[in-house]
């Protein structure tokens, strides 16, 4: 496990390291104890091989609204002058349709 943040930290005491026998005899405590906030390393020969973690579904769908407040567009930000000044920073060629 990388240590990031303090919180993983704190996840490295509440682990519990277990052998793969205590483990196939044990599970039903284990998970109990995985539901209670523990996460259980199991070790084979002493060296950890999997890590049993509580299960957190993915998200479906975005949070609306995350970024409100967070961009502020000023004044002018569309006009006919900036657009002019961002053609001309990347070369883009306007079509013309012949009208």
């Amino acid at each position: 496990m990388i240590l990031r943040r303090p919180v993983d930290l704190a996840k490295l005491a509440n682990m519990r390291y277990v052998n793969t026998h205590e483990a196939k005899t044990q599970l039903s405590k284990l998970i109990a104890a995985v539901r209670a906030g523990e996460e259980v390393v199991i070790c084979q020969a002493g060296k950890p091989v999997a890590r049993l973690a509580a299960y957190e579904p993915a998200r479906k769908k975005p949070r609306l609204g995350a970024w409100k407040d967070k961009i502020v567009f000023q004044p002018g930000w569309d006009s006919a002058e900036t657009d002019a000044e961002v053609e001309a920073m990347f070369d883009v060629l306007k079509e013309t349709d012949g009208r």
